[in-house]
């Protein structure tokens, strides 16, 4: 690894101690010592099938993948390389959330425990249940309907739900947030640390609410955090843009196949013909 003193540097701006430092290169040097087995000399010239084929290489060992991802994910930082960051913080996040145990609804400081119970008793009980079930306003009101919770306080629990996606956003920090008016991780991307904090603080003062508000620290890691979930989204609703064209595209192609005379087709489905 290149410029290692730098990046030194650069975690010790983060706040990072010497022996957290310390533990990082170690697991960035792990993954050097991968890349030089596939012929790659160093993470500089790593791309996404290396840092995917690393995370298959030791996603079933007992090490610790998720700090290995972590550090990954910060020397990509420190080295401006976003999209390697951002693949390294998804698979650190996909990591977590497949040993994580979803949160229970009725966890979520400030909600109606009753509401929790009916919701519980139609088989969701968890945060990651709730956003399964509460995407669209037609999905809650029919939640709405069949257990008699008013379609505004269904929505709370999707809001709370979508904000404990964050890791450590959970009980109080979850309700911080809600009743901050940063009600979704969409809100929460969208705002800068230092006044996100600063923000809160005058909140917490001013409402009287019963804890405080994060650390920089924390709140640095939870921005990041949302913008990720946020980037993730964007990808997500392209790729599945384009597949739905895709699909609309062989279509035609197939129907064009099953035609013995293809100007005809053409003609028919108001696609121009090369020669116009």
């Amino acid at each position: 690894m290149q410029e290692v003193e730098e990046f030194r540097k650069y975690l010790r701006k983060k706040g990072k101690k010497n022996r957290v430092i310390d533990g990082l290169i170690k697991r960035c040097n792990i993954f050097e010592e991968f890349l030089h087995k596939r012929q790659k000399h160093g993470m500089d010239v790593a791309d996404k099938e290396d840092l995917l084929a690393f995370f298959d290489a030791i996603k079933d060992q007992k090490a610790d993948v998720s700090n290995h991802l972590r550090a990954i994910g910060l020397y990509y930082r420190f080295k401006s390389k976003s999209e390697l960051s951002i693949l390294a913080s998804n698979l650190r996040e996909q990591r977590l959330s497949s040993t994580r145990k979803s949160f229970e609804l009725r966890n979520f400081r400030g909600v109606n425990p009753e509401y929790a119970d009916r919701l519980a008793a139609e088989g969701v009980k968890n945060a990651k249940r709730m956003l399964e079930l509460g995407k669209t306003q037609i999905s809650r009101q029919r939640l709405s309907d069949k257990t008699g919770i008013p379609a505004r306080a269904i929505l709370e629990f999707v809001k709370l739900a979508d904000l404990s996606r964050i890791e450590g956003v959970k009980n109080i920090r979850a309700r911080l947030y809600y009743d901050a008016g940063i009600d979704t991780v969409e809100k929460m991307a969208k705002w800068n640390p230092e006044k996100l904090r600063t923000y809160l603080i005058e909140f917490v003062k001013k409402t009287g609410f019963e804890g405080i508000a994060p650390l920089p620290k924390e709140v640095r890691s939870t921005v990041e955090t949302a913008k990720n979930c946020r980037i993730l989204k964007v990808l997500y609703t392209i790729c599945h843009y384009l597949a739905i064209k895709i699909q609309i595209y062989l279509h035609h192609f197939r129907t064009i196949l099953e035609y013995t005379n293809v100007e005809a087709y053409l003609i028919q489905n108001s696609i121009p013909n090369i020669d116009d």
